[in-house]
Parts: C-alpha cells; structure tokens; sequence
C-alpha cells in the first residue's frame, strides 16, 4: 500500500507490504537510479508472499526516470544528505511498526540503492542482520557492519566493474563481515529488473531464491 513517512518533518511517499500472517521480519527496499517505479514495489509484494514486512521509501520524493539518461540526471541531482535521511527515516518507521518481528532489519538494495544499504547497516549496525545487493558496490566503515552480505553481480556489467566489486568484497571479508558473493556469468546491470531489456528471467530467479532463503535464515 502506497503510505507517508515524515523524512525531517516532511511526509514523503512510500511502499509498504504486510504478510498475510499480519507479522514478519522487516527488510528495508532501496531502489535503483530510477526512483520508486513499479518494479520495486513489486518486489515489496513479493517479499510479503515470503512473510516479510516491506518498506520501500521513495528517495527521490516524486520523480521517476523513464530512460537511462533521465536517471543519471536524477542521481546526479538528488541531495545525498535528504537521500540519507529518507533511508534512515524509513529505518526507523520500519523498525518501530507493530507488524515487524524479530531484533534485526534487513536490506534489499538495488543499483543505487545497494549503497544506501551499506550505509544504513554501518551506521545503525546494531538494527541489521541482512544486507542484500543486486549489481551496486559500495564503500563503508566495514568494521562497524553486524549483518551478513549478499551480493549478485553480471560480470559483463558495464557499469559495476568486476575489480571494483572483488575489493569490496574482500574489504569486507577483511573487515569480519560475513560476506557472499554471486556472479551470475554474461549478464549485464538490470538483470533482475523485469521492466528492462537486460532482464534474465532464470537468473532473476535464481538471485530471489537465494535472497529469500538468506533473509530467512539471517532474521
């Protein structure tokens, strides 16, 4: 259901799904350089049909891309700080829902998103037990990270390159995280995303299996 979460004051969209238990784990959706398109709340249903209560904040408060250009433009303008602040904001809106069990939080996040995941789990370590990323790398303060990591990548990825997504992996090995890494061979960024012509639908599968089955052993 399309709800407001208050982001400095300030009520900015959001998505939320519930279980049909009513209860479940709650895992934070960041999305992709598009902004909240369909797809991302879809993936909130899905996670909901697993049993997670789901929340996806819209990081952009109200634009959507439709092309890659427009979402390079959107990224490239977006305030990093008020972008920081929704995640956490929706964090803390998660964290404190009557539906949500557990003690931790996880995170899905998707391109852009992946890196608001590792921000939020490194600076709220103590509320994160998962982190999930499709094809986004990122740098944080490893050592303060308490959840386990998921990552798939393409290694035909233009725009994640394989270098730079093995030295975030073993920083964070390196830094006692517990780190898993999947490369899924030939596919290229979007290849979970169902609305994009570098979608794998086999692959696609195959990441979400893996995915649910993580975020239910983590949490």
């Amino acid at each position: 259901m399309d709800i407001r979460i208050l982001v400095n004051n300030r009520p900015v969209d959001a998505y939320l799904t519930l279980p049909a238990s009513g209860k479940g784990p709650g895992v934070l959706v960041l999305h992709a350089w598009w902004g909240l398109k369909p797809f991302f709340k879809q993936v909130c249903d899905e996670l909901a049909e697993q049993g997670f209560v789901a929340l996806a904040p819209d990081l952009y408060h109200g634009p959507v891309a439709a092309t890659i250009d427009q979402a390079k433009s959107l990224m490239e303008a977006a305030d990093s700080h008020l972008m920081g602040d929704t995640v956490m904001a929706a964090k803390d809106f998660l964290f404190a829902h009557p539906a949500r069990s557990g003690e931790r939080l996880g995170a899905v996040g998707v391109s852009m998103g992946a890196a608001w995941s590792l921000v939020a789990a490194t600076k709220s370590p103590e509320q994160f037990g998962a982190v999930v990323a499709f094809y986004g790398a990122g740098e944080a303060e490893f050592s303060k990270m308490q959840a386990k990591y998921m990552g798939h990548f393409g290694d035909a990825d233009e725009w994640e390159s394989m270098e730079w997504v093995r030295w975030m992996a073993d920083a964070m090995k390196t830094a006692g995280v517990d780190t898993t890494l999947f490369i899924y061979p030939g596919l290229a960024h979007w290849f979970v995303e169902s609305d994009r012509p570098e979608y794998d639908p086999a692959a696609a599968a195959l990441a979400w299996e893996r995915t649910f089955t993580f975020l239910r052993d983590s949490l």
